[in-house]
């Protein structure tokens, strides 16, 4: 009987939270060109031996507080399990897999095992709802280099990004609803961040800054990350009825200066120093809880905000392998 194989993508996880296992991510993470998109040789000894070797000290610290939260396991890889299985329990003609772009399982063991199965149809579905090149373009440049070693290569179909699917959006309203939002003073939709020179590579110019990707998508900025995060967190916010002067799109996880601006902890900060006492946070950048969420948003950027002299910082839980989520991946495969 012909079925479809679809193969869950996300970003990855180190396999434990060891010094030498985040080191190995890292490095296989910060070594991908449309992640650090330096020349190859800067990048290499800047990742070899200076980022990983220093970075992976702490970030293995992180890491293991984080697996502690979960048993010892990573909640990102947690998550994509149990959205997998649940998945292929409603589904009869559609086999689902899931895989990580750097780590295990990888693209290539989950491809490998797939095709096994002999589907007239791959689909390939990213779980990044905005298009970046850091995350989706990587995820179709893998693909494409492990397929072209195969000797018979059936349909393939590329799921893109889905940040304004109504299903997607009402998985997120599902989420919101679940929490009392009248009892916060602020609400923040933090998305991971990007260098200001890969959201500008979105255009022939080489300039976003005028495009007005805060205000809305047009056909010149329909590919452009600031832009549809902006989006997304504006239809999230309808749905949910916050107002427009209730919430702020801001950006976390940056490097340095040159990154998506608002910075998330600026934003807190400023936050707490004009008497807001508590604050919501939405990530919808993040389909799985992660390192990026539990840690970052629920730890970190806690005590950073009750530092500057607020009192709570809460997040809203990602949409994991919620019943909301799972149907809304049905209905983008169609």
């Amino acid at each position: 009987m012909s079925h479809r194989a679809v193969i869950l993508i996300n970003l990855g996880t180190p396999n434990s939270p060891t010094y030498f296992s985040v080191f190995k991510y890292l490095r296989q993470f910060l070594s991908d060109p449309r992640v650090i998109d330096y020349p190859w040789i800067f990048r290499f000894l800047l990742v070899n031996f200076i980022i990983c070797p220093i970075r992976s000290f702490a970030s293995s610290r992180i890491y293991k507080d984080l697996f502690n939260k979960y048993s010892g396991q990573s909640p990102l890889k947690l998550y994509t399990d149990e959205l997998t299985r649940a998945l292929n329990q409603g589904s009869s003609e559609d086999k689902f897999y899931y895989a990580m772009r750097y780590q295990n399982p990888s693209i290539e063991s989950t491809i490998k095992e797939a095709l096994d199965n002999n589907p007239n149809e791959l689909v390939i579905f990213p779980l990044f709802p905005q298009y970046a090149s850091a995350t989706t373009g990587s995820v179709y440049e893998e693909v494409g280099k492990i397929l072209s070693r195969y000797w018979v290569i059936p349909k393939v179909t590329y799921i893109g990004q889905f940040y304004s699917e109504p299903s997607f959006i009402n998985a997120w309203k599902n989420n919101l609803s679940k929490m009392n939002i009248d009892s916060y003073d602020h609400i923040l939709f933090s998305f991971h961040g990007l260098p200001n020179s890969q959201v500008n590579k979105v255009y022939s110019d080489n300039i976003c800054e005028d495009k007005n990707c805060d205000r809305g998508i047009t056909e010149l900025n329909k590919f452009c990350y600031k832009a549809t995060s902006y989006e997304t967190a504006r239809l999230i916010a309808n749905s949910s009825h916050i107002n427009s002067d209730q919430y702020t799109v801001c950006f976390q996880s940056r490097l340095t200066k040159n990154w998506l601006q608002p910075f998330t902890d600026e934003v807190l900060k400023s936050l707490a120093e004009n008497g807001k006492k508590r604050i919501l946070i939405v990530s919808p950048a993040f389909t799985a809880d992660c390192l990026e969420t539990v840690i970052e948003l629920g730890d970190e950027y806690n005590r950073l905000f009750q530092d500057a002299g607020g009192e709570v910082v809460d997040y809203v839980p990602s949409l994991n392998a919620s019943e909301a989520w799972v149907d809304s991946i049905k209905e983008i495969l169609g």
